[in-house]
């Protein structure tokens, strides 16, 4: 018998774009706060958030994926992941336009990510998923930032925090 193993993702969109993230790296998702702008940060951060008394770095992806910047609306919110930066699990908030649901797809359904043809890098999809003909680009939440840029964020946070 197969290896096929079966996980849940969490979908939200960027425009007309879909994506999902494991849910195993999602601790919530929360409506948009004030964020607190940190000076010399790159373009992509928005800055940090008080989640319970705790600095919490946030991105905004459509920068990050270097999509066109929209407005936040009533459906804009944030989802907080678990990074790992330099052995070290930390949290991260990442603006979305929306989320939409949870649902569970199998190993076999996911297909390798596409060589062109999508507005963000390739590296930072795990692969490509459907659901109700719809494509769903899966992320690998590691991949998105660099460990650079990861360090950089909590360099920053400890200084302003």
């Amino acid at each position: 018998m197969s290896d096929i193993t079966t996980l849940q993702y969490l979908t939200f969109a960027l425009g007309e774009e879909v994506f999902a993230l494991e849910t195993g790296c999602v601790r919530e998702v929360i409506e948009l706060v004030p964020v607190t702008r940190i000076p010399k940060t790159p373009p992509f951060m928005r800055g940090v958030i008080n989640l319970r008394g705790h600095a919490v770095p946030v991105v905004d992806l459509r920068i990050k994926f270097d999509m066109p910047t929209a407005h936040d609306t009533v459906n804009t919110c944030i989802i907080i992941v678990d990074v790992e930066v330099e052995g070290e699990n930390c949290y991260m908030g990442a603006i979305v336009d929306s989320v939409r649901e949870v649902f569970e797809m199998t190993s076999d359904q996911i297909n390798p990510p596409p060589r062109m043809g999508t507005s963000i890098r390739a590296d930072f999809i795990r692969g490509m998923g459907k659901q109700n003909e719809e494509f769903i680009m899966i992320l690998d939440i590691g991949k998105v930032f660099s460990q650079e840029e990861l360090a950089l964020v909590l360099e920053k946070e400890g200084t302003e925090a």
